[in-house]
């Protein structure tokens, strides 16, 4: 049995639908179990921040794919890892984060994440983490704009970033989670290029056809636009514009084979993720 955290989002459900493909059981946790919609999946009721709800998730569970997000990563992520240790479980995949693999990187997302995999490490689970360097989904966000304006309002034009299709994140966790060979390793995971926001919207606008324009902002404009789109906590405001503002280092623009690798496919380019959901940035 495969326990998964944040099943119920982008990753979580391209995952649940390829362990299923591949004959494997599979266990939803979820705070909302009635809302869930994963056919096929065992879904349960299990909380990250309720250590006493993770018991009974993680009953008859061999391997946890954990999920989670904001400040309370070091948390959430403790929680789960001392959870599956004491009900025998034998190994945890994680989603990190890109640049916990930077030593320079010292902003508060990679930070929350490297604490969530020291207690991973200190459980003495197996463990192997998967370290996305940034996700093609986050342009969605410029939906709004682009229905409104033909415009992308974004800062740090010089910015680039290696994004990758959260679909690829899910084919290599797959993966990792049915076939043996991946214990105690770390995947920095990438798209085939690093793109600047400029780039990104040069592409946006070729497959939406139709003319766009990129407007660089200064940080303090696009942290209120964050706010004004329902980042209420101001932690995971700063936190974004931290890691926004990490494009301008040259970590960011690393590329690495580790998709193709691990699936035998090769990472999906930004052209791409841009046709599959050209629907959602539909005028």
């Amino acid at each position: 049995m495969i326990l998964l955290t944040g099943a119920t989002g982008t990753i979580g459900r391209a995952l649940v639908e390829r362990l299923l493909a591949a004959g494997a059981s599979v266990r939803a946790a979820t705070r909302r179990p009635d809302t869930a919609d994963l056919p096929g999946a065992d879904v349960v009721y299990a909380d990250l921040g309720e250590p006493d709800s993770l018991a009974g998730a993680l009953d008859g569970v061999r391997q946890v794919f954990l999920l989670s997000d904001g400040p309370r990563i070091p948390e959430y992520d403790t929680n789960i890892a001392h959870a599956a240790a004491r009900a025998g479980a034998h190994a945890v995949v994680k989603l990190s984060s890109g640049r916990t693999a930077d030593p320079t990187a010292t902003d508060p997302i990679p930070t929350w994440h490297r604490v969530g995999e020291q207690a991973v490490m200190d459980s003495g689970l197996a463990w192997t983490f998967l370290r996305p360097m940034g996700f093609m989904s986050n342009a969605l966000a410029w939906a709004g704009s682009i229905r409104r304006d033909k415009a992308v309002y974004a800062p740090y034009a010089e910015g680039r970033v290696s994004v990758i299709d959260p679909i690829d994140i899910a084919a290599v966790a797959a993966r990792v989670l049915t076939e043996p060979g991946h214990e105690g390793r770390s995947y920095l995971l990438t798209g085939p290029d690093a793109l600047s926001p400029a780039e990104l919207v040069a592409i946006l606008a070729d497959v939406l056809d139709m003319p766009l324009e990129y407007v660089e902002v200064p940080p303090a404009v696009a942290r209120q636009a964050l706010v004004d789109h329902g980042v209420a906590d101001p932690k995971v405001a700063d936190a974004i514009m931290a890691l926004r503002a990490a494009a301008l280092a040259g970590f960011t623009s690393t590329v690495t084979p580790a998709v193709e690798t691990i699936t035998g496919t090769p990472a999906t380019s930004f052209r791409d993720w841009a046709r599959r959901n050209r629907n959602g940035f539909a005028v």
